[in-house]
């Protein structure tokens, strides 16, 4: 093991604010939001990047102008919970504000959409209308926003434009937050969206948070004529990281906010296997115990990757603790209500999720795992954003021990490349840097979006062409292709072609006549599951929370479950909304694969690939997006394996499936692409290749396969081998 320490980080506070800008007794801001909010009203400036780092207020930046009375906003999350946590926040700043509009807040997610159009007897495009028109800060998701973009929640009889005219002329801020989260057919889709507005209104404003701008995306941003302003406190030097007690005290005195406090930081290497980082968490529960018996009043976290390694380790530090008065509780960013209170009464969490750690659950102790550069800086920044006497402990300061692959602390410290030594004191900034340049990087899917990113754009423009709103947009429709040919790179005639090609192609190989998986997937925001189940959670003590959709690739790896029917899954859903008087949205079962109870999570992974009645080397010489029929699952340890490949045949000859197979095993297909970590694909073999102890061929579904084909058109093969040219 390694360890440094990191110095504590300072924010430049801002100079010169007018005392129009109101602000509460005793608020001060930092430089970045004083910038970012004369940007937001700076009409040169059309889309804005705060870079802040965690913890400095970059919510406050989005939300000042707003505070002030004086615009509206959509913000957007890429999770239900962190919308949940932000609703809670907004109004706590108006409550501190008071903004003489008394704006109103109001959140919309799937399943609040479901149950608030029902309640309210109305469609789902008209509850969006109706809570939209009844807020000045609507908290939603980007998935919600591309499709009322797209039309999805209308009717025949409705105008395309029904929704998003309305509501892109009502909101002047559109805020992108965890922006850095997206992937390439996110960030295609946001674009599209931009264009849409740009194209159909006057000039709105873009604010994206948590997002260092790739030079690819602002030279996008340069095509569709945006004008954007990046406020980066890192490149114009407003951090300071004091060494000495007299600058510390310089800097307090001149209203310098301190963001984060000192950490003494252990890196801890870990062989590349799937349950590494369990097996060390369980051999050193004493230990992590320990922390808490020498330093009564810490409170800690322990953030992983996988929920099943969540769901074992639990009752084990659970049982660990309690023994001496302490509680250890279960944080994935799905519970609320009386279970997020208890977790954040308790002493250790373990979770998944970093919502409301470090702030509602102040930290003092944290051990982590990371998939990548990005997500470790933003796990490691929930550590040390509070004084260390806040909670009245006797804790003397703040710890994080990082469980990262072994090749990554090699890197950082080993040999005579090695960039820290053992021991360092380091700034943020630095430090930052260097994980950043030696985590392994994973493929961003640059050629996504000249490949896939205008098929969108096609549909889009189609709305904008359809006759009942065609002299509305008359020369609308012109600046939105132009834009968008430039900003993808290619012609509308041309993907025009290629979408007539697919659904050709996909009715001939598939035998379906009508639908084009490819295009509907390139369309969409995150992609179709269609191997998504619905799972009845025995392991969840709230039967509200018992009812959640798991893919088949992780019930197969992870869970110990029993097959279950569609009516007895939903009539057991019906009886708990009754019995509980709350109701459950159910609309997120519709196109489940198959429904199941889970009993519990495994100790250790079951093994199992798909399988191929056929021979796959044709497939995978193709090098291209096709339907893959005569799927099924080899994994003889289970006992459900029969109704599931029922249910998979089942849903082969009704629904398209977009499958795209590489002729490599999944592990090294991961390595050569640079892959990130829950990216998927999967193992397959087939007729000539069932029996052998590894699949030698690799296969991705939907929008996975999308990606991986953008890759595939950089693939030149020599000796049988695949490079990325």
């Amino acid at each position: 093991m390694y360890s440094l320490q990191l110095k504590p980080v300072y924010s430049c506070p801002a100079s010169d604010v007018p005392q129009e800008v109101y602000l509460p007794q005793g608020w001060q801001l930092s430089w970045h939001q004083f910038e970012t909010l004369k940007a937001l009203r700076d009409p040169n400036v059309d889309v804005i990047f705060n870079t802040a780092m965690t913890g400095d207020g970059k919510s406050l930046a989005a939300y000042l102008d707003i505070l002030q009375g004086d615009c509206h906003a959509i913000a957007l999350y890429p999770t239900n919970a962190l919308a949940a946590d932000q609703e809670n926040q907004v109004q706590s700043y108006i409550d501190d504000f008071q903004p003489p509009n008394e704006p109103r807040v109001n959140r919309l997610s799937g399943p609040e959409l479901e149950v608030y159009s029902e309640n309210e007897g109305l469609r789902k495009g008209s509850a969006i209308a109706s809570r939209a028109g009844q807020s000045e800060v609507l908290i939603t998701n980007p998935d919600i926003f591309h499709y009322l973009h797209r039309g999805a929640y209308l009717t025949s009889n409705d105008t395309p434009d029904k929704l998003w005219n309305r509501i892109d002329k009502d909101f002047d801020l559109f805020i992108f937050d965890e922006f850095h989260v997206f992937a390439a057919p996110q960030v295609a889709s946001v674009l599209n969206t931009m264009l849409l507005i740009q194209a159909t209104n006057r000039r709105k404003k873009f604010l994206f948070l948590s997002a260092t701008p790739s030079k690819s995306l602002l030279n996008r941003l340069d095509k569709a004529g945006f004008r954007y302003r990046e406020i980066s406190p890192i490149d114009e030097g407003k951090y300071q990281f004091p060494e000495t007690q007299a600058e510390t005290e310089a800097l307090e005195a001149d209203h310098w906010r301190q963001v984060a406090r000192p950490i003494d930081l252990t890196f801890v290497p870990m062989e590349p296997t799937s349950k590494a980082s369990e097996t060390w968490l369980k051999e050193h529960q004493e230990s992590i115990l320990n922390q808490f018996l020498e330093h009564p009043g810490s409170k800690g976290a322990i953030i992983l990757n996988s929920i099943a390694a969540v769901k074992r380790l639990t009752p084990v530090f659970r049982d660990c603790f309690v023994q001496h008065g302490l509680t250890v509780r279960e944080n994935t960013g799905l519970s609320g209500g009386q279970e997020k209170a208890e977790s954040l009464a308790a002493d250790l969490v373990i979770g998944t999720s970093t919502i409301d750690v470090g702030v509602d659950f102040k930290i003092n102790f944290l051990v982590f795992e990371s998939s990548d550069a990005g997500n470790f800086i933003q796990r490691l920044g929930r550590l040390g954003r509070h004084d260390k006497n806040i909670q009245g402990g006797s804790f003397d300061g703040f710890r994080a021990y990082a469980l990262v692959p072994n090749f990554f602390v090699e890197r950082l410290f080993a040999g005579d490349e090695a960039v820290l030594t053992n021991g360092d004191v380091c700034d943020r900034i630095h430090f930052q840097k260097l994980i950043r340049d030696k985590y392994r990087q994973i493929n961003d899917f640059e050629g996504y979006y000249k490949r896939w990113g205008a098929v969108q754009s096609v549909s889009l423009g189609r709305q904008l062409a359809n006759p009942a709103v065609k002299s509305q947009y008359a020369g609308s429709v012109q600046k939105f292709q132009q834009a968008c040919e430039k900003v993808f790179e290619t012609r509308f005639s041309q993907v025009f072609g290629r979408i007539k090609g697919w659904t050709e192609e996909w009715a001939h190989l598939s035998g379906q006549k009508t639908g084009n998986p490819i295009a509907e997937d390139a369309r969409s925001f995150r992609g179709s599951s269609p191997l998504q189940c619905g799972l009845y959670d025995l392991t969840e003590a709230n039967e509200r929370d018992r009812f959640k959709t798991y893919d088949l690739p992780g019930v197969l790896s992870n869970l110990d479950i029993e097959m279950w029917s569609k009516s007895a899954f939903l009539d057991t859903l019906d009886k708990t909304a009754r019995l509980t008087g709350q109701p459950i949205a159910k609309g997120r079962f519709k196109h489940c694969l198959g429904f199941m109870k889970l009993r519990s999570y495994r100790e250790e992974r079951l093994n199992w690939k798909f399988t191929y009645s056929g021979d796959l080397q044709e497939k995978a010489d193709s090098w291209k997006v096709q339907p893959l029929d005569n799927l099924e699952v080899w994994q003889p340890d289970n006992s459900w394996i029969v109704p599931i490949n029922r249910l998979l045949r089942q849903q082969l000859r009704t629904k398209g499936l977009a499958c795209y197979v590489l002729r490599k095993p999944v592990r090294e297909v991961r390595l050569r692409l640079q892959l990130p970590m829950h990216f998927q694909i999967y193992p397959i073999s087939d007729s000539y290749s069932v029996h052998d102890a590894n699949a030698p061929y690799s296969v991705a579904f939907g929008q996975s396969a999308l990606l991986i084909d953008t890759l595939a058109h950089r693939f030149r093969r020599e000796g049988g081998e695949i490079w990325v040219a």
